[in-house]
């Protein structure tokens, strides 16, 4: 079963520790593709245009400064490293034993910068959203979406994919014919906020139990805490949604 996350825009820092070391990441193949883009936001985030290129306002400056040093800052796992609203209701931190092995296990975030983390994959905070078309390398979906198609579906083992993504980040990899039958977008009616929020409980309670093996399984396998509505798909090879409500 993979569990698929957003990054949060808000990433916490290190004063001191080990740089990231891109041979020490999770799904080695995209390490080709994941220095390509590093060098190029590098690059870019030294000019004048950055800002604008971006997408970001001025209070982020520091964020975009700080995207010249991301070989060499103090490098967090992915678990510390992304804050926010979903990442808080996920919480992580307070996971022990088997749930916290079955995180490690299920969790995967797909990131601008790095097409893919586990949770344990030590990076750089970084400035980089997926809608960004960024010099040398393109729009990045676009970019990621043929590298993460060929390396993913390895991933998901037995079992079925919770996308708890973004629209622009799921645009980065989107089911396959074979998959489609096994993937569930997580819906959350309501604004913003309150979805970020039941995304992270949805990510949460799926590590606390066994693995779901059939989409049609997942309103009991969340249970009592959530009013799920399964919606099937109206063409083939697309994925099923599920309408969540936290209670």
């Amino acid at each position: 079963m993979l569990i698929l996350l957003p990054p949060s825009e808000g990433k916490a820092t290190a004063r001191r520790g080990r740089p990231m070391d891109l041979d020490a990441l999770s799904l080695p193949s995209l390490n080709p593709a994941r220095s390509r883009v590093l060098g190029a936001l590098a690059q870019l985030s030294a000019r004048e245009n950055a800002m604008s290129v971006l997408k970001v306002g001025a209070s982020l400056a520091d964020d975009v400064e700080a995207n010249t040093r991301l070989m060499t800052a103090p490098a967090l796992r992915a678990r510390d490293l992304y804050t926010g609203v979903l990442y808080d209701a996920l919480d992580l931190t307070s996971l022990s034993g088997a749930d916290s092995r079955r995180a490690t296990a299920r969790l995967l975030v797909t990131s601008a910068a790095h097409g893919a983390l586990r949770m344990n994959d030590r990076v750089s905070p970084y400035r980089l959203a997926m809608d960004v078309d960024l010099p040398g390398v393109g729009p990045l979906a676009r970019h990621w979406a043929p590298l993460l198609a060929a390396v993913l579906p390895g991933e998901v083992g037995t079992g079925i994919v919770v996308d708890c993504r973004s629209t622009s980040y799921r645009n980065a990899w989107k089911p396959t014919p074979e998959l489609a039958d096994r993937w569930v977008v997580v819906d959350v009616p309501g604004a913003s906020h309150w979805a970020k929020h039941t995304r992270g409980l949805v990510a949460r309670r799926l590590c606390q139990g066994d693995v779901v093996k059939l989409v049609t399984d997942l309103p009991v396998a969340l249970g009592d805490g959530f009013d799920v509505e399964l919606v099937k798909p109206t063409r083939p090879s697309r994925p099923w949604t599920a309408l969540v409500t936290a209670r």
